[in-house]
């Protein structure tokens, strides 16, 4: 489920749809934690779908750490990519904004940590990326881990109004490591290496 202060809108004719922020999300703030209503397909669930169906779920889904594809129900689908993206996927079935985020801008994600299948070209945002490969999550879990360790700091500090659909021994095991000062499960976690 998407933050709450967010909504769909036009971006533009290259990019097409995006997640926006109606009001200030700080940082350290959940953006978005998988819940129950998120579909969870097998290869072979989408092998047997009709083929308009199979291209949904390429284009809106993303694939976890078990090879699984994730669809999201809600405006989390509508998530773009950016290689200076706002919010990081935790190790822990949510994401969180890596810096604020203010009113009309967008939601963005890294897709390096998606687990694509195949690279592709993004939008060049002057980063020194302008490809997305599918091992870019081996690449970069140091830096997207350090962000995250940042990000966490504010974690107990900002309003979380998805903070109650985090399962709560998810969430001991997060404020646990945050009151004692230990390193956060890696991003590295999420990586899924196809057979």
């Amino acid at each position: 489920m998407m933050h709450p202060d967010t909504e769909v809108r036009f971006i533009n004719e290259v990019i097409g749809y995006g997640v926006v922020a109606k009001k200030f999300i700080p940082r350290g703030t959940i953006t978005w934690v998988q819940d129950d209503l998120d579909r969870i397909l097998t290869a072979a669930e989408v092998e047997n779908m009709h083929p308009e169906m199979q291209q949904q779920v390429e284009k809106f889904s993303f694939r976890n750490n078990k090879g699984q594809l994730v669809l999201c129900w809600d405006q989390a689908k509508y998530v773009n990519h950016s290689f200076n993206a706002t919010c990081l996927s935790s190790a822990y079935d949510f994401e969180i904004a890596v810096r604020d985020i203010q009113p009309g801008e967008q939601l963005t994600d890294d897709y390096g940590y998606l687990n694509i299948s195949e690279p592709f070209k993004a939008v060049d945002e002057g980063t020194g990326r302008d490809t997305v490969y599918p091992d870019d999550l081996l690449k970069f879990h140091e830096k997207w881990d350090k962000q995250l360790q940042e990000a966490f700091q504010s974690f107990e500090t900002v309003e979380q109004p998805l903070k109650n659909l985090v399962p709560t021994p998810v969430l001991e095991k997060v404020l646990k490591s945050l009151r004692e000062n230990r390193p956060l499960d890696s991003i590295l976690n999420l990586y899924y290496k196809e057979k």
